[in-house]
């Protein structure tokens, strides 16, 4: 009897349920709780489900409902969620020294959709080491603001906690139900926590390849001029893209929120620009609030359902349908306009196969965010700013909320769960998805058929 495996696009969602099965059963203990009684199951679930996902949203306070063991169990997933299941057990491997298969390459190969069987191990060794040195780094310089305000040893447990949180864009906070609003006018510590979101979600690619090239041009003393020319197409378009996306949703947060008294109308003009970045940044699948977000004006929860949606780029710690997949489509949409057979960004050409994934996962994701939209509203009778926020808060694994989150209903929490999870699987699994002929009929051509669009 032939032996059939699991493909990579089996099995990363099947670890991902697996590791949110064992996190809802560690944190289902009595001392996993402040109090020491048990927490309700689906309480479990859904904060196993938000930390693995990287996600944010809560139905309970994180700073006051777990105890220290049940606060530990949620780093841990964060740190799972965040670098990846494959990664992550890989790493154990490389630890244990165990000899890795064709098809554990494979698999490794598939989850950080690189090239070549024979880079993965060495790219997973900088990963680890690059992640580790990021969130130490970040803890340090958080340890400066936290340790005087909450004394040394909590202190450094908030600069540990809240470094791995930001930089896996996780938005889970230990300061209290308020966030980072305690912190609207430290401009210290939003600066930290923006850095570290904007680091996590630039994707690992372009670490790499911007430490090299910088090295580079160093050694070699040439100009900046240099080192952005000779950086990769897509490390250039990621950057180009996040800069775009940070500065345009900055410039909306403080057009549309400049006179709302509950948000930046109060604040001085420096406040006010360094909180339009702060949310701008976080809308990125971060979570971290610094402005009440149920006081936001409709203008700006629309704009965030957009950021929200768009999210990180690839190969990095954020959720999102990711800053590529949004470039490719409008590059292609460009150059039909402009009636050029190619798609062409920085002298490289997009394939017809890469703008197909991109319009698979970006239809795919934007009809899981609407039909759960309408659900959540059919069901529940949220309003509909409320409803959308939300949605598009966990499918794109962001953690903002307008304070729906603890009154939903069990289907409501059920919902987001699953959204949650979707959210995180779904782009990867839908790329490894088509990479993969499960028809058999990839080289069958049929006659053209003639259709009407637009």
């Amino acid at each position: 009897m032939k032996r059939r495996w699991l493909s990579s696009a089996q099995i990363i969602p099947i670890g991902f349920l697996l590791v949110i099965a064992v996190g809802t059963g560690l944190l289902l203990l009595p001392f996993a709780t402040a109090s020491g009684q048990s927490a309700p199951f689906l309480t479990a679930l859904f904060t196993s489900t938000t930390s693995v996902c990287v996600t944010g949203l809560v139905v309970v306070d994180t700073f006051s409902y777990w105890s220290l063991f049940g606060k530990l169990v949620i780093l841990a997933l964060i740190q799972i969620g965040g670098l990846g299941i494959v990664a992550v057990s890989s790493t154990l491997f490389m630890l244990l020294r165990k000899s890795f298969t064709i098809r554990d390459r494979a698999m490794l190969r598939d989850s950080f959709d690189l090239d070549s069987l024979y880079e993965v191990l060495p790219f997973l060794r900088k990963v680890v080491l690059g992640v580790l040195a990021i969130e130490g780094i970040g803890a340090v310089l958080y340890a400066f603001a936290f340790v005087p305000r909450f004394g040394f040893g909590r202190g450094l447990w908030y600069a540990v906690f809240h470094s791995i949180s930001a930089f896996c864009n996780a938005g889970l906070d230990l300061i209290g139900p308020e966030s980072f609003i305690p912190f609207r006018n430290d401009p210290y510590v939003l600066t930290v926590t923006m850095l570290l979101i904007i680091i996590g979600g630039l994707g690992y690619v372009v670490w790499f390849d911007t430490f090299t090239t910088a090295k580079e041009s160093a050694r070699r003393r040439f100009g900046f001029r240099w080192f952005l020319r000779h950086l990769g197409e897509h490390t250039k378009l990621v950057l180009l893209a996040s800069a775009v996306l940070i500065v345009t949703g900055a410039a909306a947060t403080l057009l549309l929120e400049l006179r709302n008294p509950a948000t930046l109308g109060a604040m001085p003009w420096g406040e006010k620009i360094l909180n339009a970045f702060f949310q701008s940044v976080t809308y990125r699948t971060a979570g971290f609030a610094s402005i009440p977000q149920g006081a936001l004006t409709d203008g700006s929860v629309l704009t965030g359902c957009v950021w929200m949606f768009i999210g990180g780029s690839p190969m990095g710690t954020a959720g999102g349908v990711k800053t590529v997949t949004l470039g490719v489509l409008l590059l292609s949409a460009l150059s039909y306009v402009r009636g050029r057979a190619d798609t062409v960004v920085f002298r490289r050409s997009i394939t017809q196969e890469l703008v197909k994934k991109a319009a698979a996962i970006l239809f795919f994701s934007l009809l899981l965010s609407l039909l759960s939209s309408i659900l959540l509203i059919a069901v529940d009778g949220v309003p509909l700013p409320d409803a959308i926020y939300e949605v598009f808060s966990a499918t794109g694994t962001v953690g903002l909320s307008r304070g729906l989150t603890p009154q939903l209903s069990a289907f409501g929490r059920i919902l987001i769960i699953l959204c949650m999870y979707l959210g995180r699987i779904g782009p990867i699994s839908l790329a490894l998805f088509f990479h993969t002929d499960l028809s058999g009929g990839k080289n069958i051509r049929y006659a053209q058929g003639r259709y009407f669009v637009g």
